[in-house]
This record gives C-alpha cells, structure tokens and sequence, in this order.
C-alpha cells in the first residue's frame, strides 16, 4: 500500500470512529495543549473539549465526565507541582482499572514528570528493584498494594489511589484540595515507559513515543477494528499492558464510555456488557474462555450488543476463535504486538475465517518483514523471525542500547511466516517434554 494511500485510509477511518474533527473553538487550545504537555497530558484537555460532560468512565466508584477528568488532572498536578514534584521526576504507576490509573499518568505528563506503568502482580522485592533501576522518583498504588510498596525507594512520596470507600486515599484527597486550573507548562515534556513481560529475563522499560507520530496507534487501531463514536467499551486487560493501555486512549478518543472494574471476574462481565448494552468488548483469550464458560452456564443467556470483541496480548487459538464467533457472530478481531514493537497486526473476522491461527495484517505504517538467519527475507510460507519497522516502536530499553537491528528493522523475538496473502501467522516454538524451548535452525 502507497504511503498516499495509507493516508488517506487512515484519515477516513479515524473520523469515522471519531477520533479526529475539533470544533473551531477548540484548536487554539488544543495546539497550546500539545505544546505545553505533549500528547499524553494534552489528550485529557482536549477531549474536555470535544466532549464535554459526556462520561468518560464509569468504574466500581461511579461515572466521571471527560471534563471531571480534565479537571482532576490539573488538580494533582498542581497538588504535586507545590510539592516540588516537576520534570526530571518519574511516577511509578501500580494501579488496577480504575479512575486513579487516569488521573496519576496525565497529571504526570502535564508537570512534565515521566511516567512508568508497574505489573500489579510484582512482589515487594521485584518492586524495589524495577523502582530503583528506572529511576522512579514518586510512586502511586492502590491502597491493597501499600505492604508490598513499602520497601520500594521514593524520595517524593508515595500515594495511595484506589481504597474501598469512596473518596478515601490521597489521590482524592489532593485532587479536592487542588487547583483546577491547567498548570503551568513544564517545559519538557516526559515519556511514558512501559515494562516489557519479563518472560526472558528481569521486566525492562520500555519507552513509548511521545511525539506526534503517537497518534499513529489509534489510527491504526481503528482502521481494522471498527470503534465508532459515542460507545460504551469494556477495557477487561490491566491497562499497565500495553493492549489494555492501547484500548483506554482509543476508547476515550473516540469520546466512548470506559467500563472498568479491578478485578476480571467473567459473570461480572457479561452482567456490565448487557446493563450497558456495551459495543466493544477488549479481552485477552483467556479472558473470553472464561466469559464463555460463564454464558453456557446460565439459565438464561444475556443479551449483547457487542459489534466487536478484541483480543490481543497472548495467542488466540483458531478453536477459541472458532467459539466465539459461534457464540456471538463474526465480531471476533486479533491484535498482535509487543511492548517494544507496539501495534503489528491486526486479523478481522474475515482474515480469521479465511486463514485460522494468523494474526492479521500489518497495521498502518508498519512493515513486517521474516527474515532468516542471515538477515535475508523468506518467501512466503518459510518461518523465519518476525522483524519490523515502525515510528511507534521502542529506541530500546531504559538502561541499554536496545536490540541489534537488521537493515534498520527490529527483531520482535517472534518466529512467524506470511501467507500468499500477506496474511502474518506467529509460529510456535517446539519444547521439550519439559517445556524447555528448542532453537530450530532457520533457513539461511
């Protein structure tokens, strides 16, 4: 596809799912936004702009507008400006889905502080360690967090966001007694730092663009996947990953309700997709496993308004996807990508039907490319390492000098082949009895 073309595609579907068009009165602002914040802490002002009182989310405490949202921003970053946090800072993240989450990394990018997303699932002493190699300065978590937070370094404070009672923690404590008025432009803007999955060694960061070509993701998101304006969205991953990270900035730039709850629970699920007759369910496969466990358990089954369920983060099965369709009709889309590399594949339900097990085609300005030990590109139908190119994918880790590139393309760490297509699939590798992984000699 020409780059004109892949332009003018992906302009057509970001306004058709609402992510572009800015009333008149909105641009000076959102210019200065983008300028004083940069996209992360820009994007809060600008859907207050563009949307007013619409809600924004509606979690286990209640409904937020996207103006309460703006809003609250500003108040914790000025809350925390005054307590000499600024630039040069980095806030620790350990939050599940909920407001908090929200609050903490916008408020973080408008005082100019970098921002890193923490594993919930970390204990006391991989905190400590995560905390203290990426540099982070403050650390936010939930109240259930507080023992295994404890011990982890943080010269400037650490917060409590999500606690049981409503208004409790000193999020909502700082965000009521702070001013709600934008804060002062910090100067430079921070960067957003995601942690890799650590299958392969300790978790390391992983920074995300924090320029203009950001933007690229929710455009090639909504280019395979049909979000539509105005929907309400059930965000089930942990939005500290990367694929629930993803489906949170879609969903609010597209001025749709986000449905969160902290915990997965799949009778919960179906219960919130039915009262809210939600659109778009984002899930990861297990997750659906479960929700389908659940729907065939029940007297009577809920009735769903799902247009589309998307999937990404771990490997969907043709048989899983094969169920799911059966259950809910051709609404099924994969989205394949890694922390380093970002977005890189989407399957529609048509790839899906056509070509079971593959993950789609590259997303918008994305080349895939398989390679074989030597660096030379395979024919189609050959395994060899997935690699690509992308402005969306990671410099490399926070502390090294990233991965060796191959003619300017990134190693995923994935074996996988194309079709006749273009269609890619992500190949397994053979294990042993024991599940130790086997390298398989690739052609040269």
């Amino acid at each position: 596809m020409s780059r004109i073309r892949q332009v003018v595609e992906g302009l057509s579907a970001a306004r058709r799912a609402g992510l572009i068009g800015l009333p008149p009165r909105a641009v000076a602002p959102s210019v200065r936004a983008l300028r004083a914040y940069g996209p992360l802490g820009a994007a809060s002002v600008m859907n207050a702009l563009r949307f007013g009182s619409r809600t924004a989310l509606v979690d286990e405490h209640g409904p937020l507008g996207f103006a309460d949202l703006e809003r609250r921003s500003n108040a914790l970053a000025n809350a925390w400006r005054a307590r000499g946090l600024g630039a040069g800072d980095r806030v620790g993240i350990m939050c599940r889905n909920h407001r908090g989450l929200l609050d903490a990394m916008t408020a973080a990018a408008k005082i100019g502080a970098g921002v890193l997303l923490l594993n919930t699932d970390f204990g006391g002493p991989q905190l400590a360690q995560t905390v203290e190699r990426e540099g982070v300065t403050a650390l936010v978590h939930d109240e259930e967090f507080a023992a295994v937070a404890a011990g982890a370094p943080a010269p400037q404070g650490r917060f409590t966001a999500w606690t049981d009672e409503p208004g409790g923690g000193d999020l909502e404590r700082l965000i009521a007694d702070g001013d709600p008025a934008p804060p002062p432009a910090p100067g430079r803007h921070g960067s957003l730092v995601i942690l890799t999955s650590g299958t392969s060694g300790a978790p390391k960061g992983a920074p995300r663009s924090s320029g203009l070509a950001a933007a690229l993701l929710p455009v090639g998101v909504v280019h395979r996947i049909p979000f539509r304006p105005g929907e309400r969205v059930l965000i089930a991953p942990p939005m500290f990953h990367g694929w629930g990270l993803t489906a949170m900035l879609v969903t609010l730039g597209t001025g749709s309700t986000l449905l969160l709850r902290r915990r997965f629970d799949a009778d919960a699920a179906l219960d919130l997709l039915e009262r809210h007759q939600a659109g778009v369910l984002v899930a990861v496969p297990v997750m659906l496993s479960r929700l389908l466990a659940a729907d065939a358990r029940r007297e009577r089954r809920p009735e769903l308004r799902s247009r589309v369920i998307a999937t990404g983060g771990a490997a969907l099965s043709p048989a899983l996807a094969e169920r799911v369709m059966g259950r809910f009709g051709p609404v099924l889309h994969d989205f394949y990508g890694s922390t380093e590399a970002s977005g890189i594949s989407i399957a529609t339900p048509e790839d899906l039907r056509a070509a079971p097990g593959c993950v789609g085609r590259p997303t918008l300005g994305t080349t895939v490319k398989i390679l074989d030990e030597s660096g030379r590109e395979v024919p189609p139908g050959v395994t060899g390492r997935i690699h690509i190119d992308s402005p969306l994918r990671s410099a490399g880790h926070t502390g090294d000098e990233g991965e060796p590139a191959a003619g300017g393309l990134m190693a995923v760490g994935d074996l996988g082949h194309v079709d006749s297509a273009g269609r890619l699939f992500v190949d397994e590798l053979p294990r042993t009895s024991t599940g130790k992984v086997v390298k398989r000699m690739l052609p040269r």
